[in-house]
């Protein structure tokens, strides 16, 4: 298994504090598509970060050798929605998981 960070970089730095209806509704899509991770084992966490100087999202992935985690970054409906959005995946070669040995 690998594990990558992904940040879901929103369109403005305020973002968290004045997103449309129309945003929120593409966050609640957004939110559907990771908890969906989530139960295909493929998300092991994803929320919301408050950085003061701009808040974004974020998850850590664990995937298959195989699969590569910019296809789930392009699917993410956050993306798709041509709003502003985009993500960066970052590798984490030496991640260190809760019941792992």
């Amino acid at each position: 298994m690998k594990h990558f960070l992904y940040l879901l970089l929103p369109p403005r730095a305020t973002f968290m504090q004045d997103m449309t209806q129309t945003e929120a509704a593409v966050m609640q899509m957004h939110a559907a598509y990771w908890k969906g991770l989530m139960e295909a084992g493929q998300a092991i966490v994803f929320g919301p970060v408050a950085d003061p100087e701009g808040g974004y999202g974020m998850g850590v992935l664990e995937l298959d050798d195989q699969l590569d985690p910019t296809t789930i970054g392009n699917a993410d409906p956050a993306v798709k929605a041509n709003a502003g959005f985009s993500f960066e995946i970052h590798p984490m070669p030496r991640a260190v998981v809760r019941g792992s040995e």
